[in-house]
């Protein structure tokens, strides 16, 4: 058996996806322009960046603040905690149900005015929740929490429309720090505002918040009008001929639908082994999930690899980031210091591949990036919301073992894909149609 090199096909194929690479970055369209961007434009374009990066943060944040509080929803509303737990699957609803419907409007309407119109009825809906009578009344509107939390899926594309296409992914990547962050500060801001003024308040604090996130959008952002006339419709249609027709696309979202399960699967899991093997109480479990945090500082670097070109070998030490997170996080069980290890690795491999496919499929159709990212997020979203569902029972089955067996399994599995990007000729190319 030789060792002499990779086979001829075998160096073609990282040639394509190499090439492929540097494809993404050519044939875009002019960044949108942003006022005062004349004379300073790099602080414009950081100042709004900022104010997009604490938009989507804030927003998503929306869905995970009732998670650690369904025992106070459940004493409070006089329900049983089963029944308490459907707020969360109504929020998860809610927020599908906005990946599908709002997110391809990005294509159609005039984006600042779209993401804060959408932060408005958000605001009313955090409010309507703070002072809810009943629990009905509280679910009712916790749907609609998840359908205008999506403001952060149309925020994203747009940070992709206002950046120069050498420096996207690192701004991108930027942003998408903002949303991890409120993704992993949301459970622990929840639970520490529950225990100093009462559940109802962070729902209250909210809503303050994105009232003003709603007009600093108008503020701070540029006019962006999409060359779009195409009815309502006929958008939502076009969303399947995406998926149809941009290979690409669904790779990197079957992909990161792996990633995302295994994140789902961890976090969903390990607040049980805090409680139970560590005897953590609540606010021990809020303080360990802001170790999650740090994952956000992956951002930047990833952003910076797809810069540079370098996302097929980025996307492989993220993926392969993430097994050997699981598995640090599966043998550690017993100490909380690997645990939190396994989480910061888990968290920094998420993120970092979430910003590298999302740099990607950006590029591959300017015209169409809100339907583009409709499709990638519906995708990934679905995939975390399956591991969420099997996670319990997999725990309840075969513990801790058997949620971190399934974690490590779903890395292999986005590998797998990966592996079929990168060493077959011509796969990493996307055919692009005219929608």
């Amino acid at each position: 058996m030789t060792t002499s090199g990779p086979s001829p096909s075998a160096a073609h194929a990282a040639h394509a996806a190499h090439a492929a690479d540097a494809a993404l970055t050519e044939s875009e369209p002019e960044p949108v322009p942003i006022a005062g961007a004349s004379a300073e434009p790099g602080r414009a374009l950081r100042w709004v960046i900022i104010t997009l990066a604490f938009a989507c943060g804030a927003s998503v944040a929306n869905l995970y603040y009732a998670q650690p509080l369904l025992g106070l929803l459940s004493n409070s509303f006089d329900v049983s905690k089963g029944t308490a737990t459907v707020v969360v699957t109504a929020t998860q609803i809610g927020y599908a149900l906005g990946l599908a419907l709002l997110i391809p409007l990005g294509d159609l309407l005039e984006n600042r005015r779209l993401a804060s119109r959408t932060l408005l009825i958000t605001a009313v809906a955090l409010a309507v929740a703070a002072f809810a009578p009943d629990f009905w009344v509280f679910l009712a509107v916790s749907v609609l929490i998840g359908v205008t939390s999506v403001v952060a899926q149309i925020l994203i594309p747009l940070a992709a429309h206002l950046a120069p296409a050498e420096s996207r992914g690192r701004l991108v990547g930027q942003v998408m720090s903002g949303l991890l962050l409120g993704i992993m500060l949301a459970r622990s801001v929840a639970s520490f505002a529950a225990a100093a003024w009462g559940w109802r308040s962070i729902y209250a604090i909210s809503a303050v918040v994105m009232l003003l996130t709603s007009l600093a959008l108008l503020k701070v952002l540029p006019v962006r009008k999409p060359d779009h006339s195409a009815r309502y419709g006929t958008l939502l249609a076009s969303v399947a001929g995406l998926a149809r027709s941009e290979p690409v696309l669904v790779r990197r979202a079957l992909t990161q639908a792996c990633m995302f399960g295994a994140f789902t699967a961890y976090w969903t899991a390990v607040a049980y082994e805090l409680a139970d093997r560590h005897h953590m109480s609540q606010n021990g479990i809020a303080v360990f999930a802001l170790v999650g945090a740090a994952g956000a500082a992956s951002a930047p670097v990833a952003g910076r690899l797809g810069d540079a070109g370098r996302g097929v070998p980025g996307r492989a030490v993220a993926i392969l980031l993430g097994l050997v997170a699981m598995v640090v996080a599966g043998f550690g069980v017993d100490s909380l210091v690997l645990l939190a290890i396994g989480g910061v690795l888990l968290d920094f491999a998420v993120q970092g591949h979430q910003v590298l496919s999302q740099r990607d499929i950006y590029a591959l159709r300017p015209d169409a990036r809100a339907r583009v990212n409709s499709v990638y997020m519906t995708t990934v979203f679905l995939g975390g919301a399956a591991a969420s569902a099997a996670t319990g029972a997999v725990h309840s089955a075969w513990g801790w073992t058997g949620v971190t067996v399934m974690g490590a399994a779903l890395t292999v599995a986005a590998f797998l894909l990966w592996s079929v990007e990168r060493f077959r000729p011509g796969a990493a190319r996307s055919r692009v149609n005219s929608l």
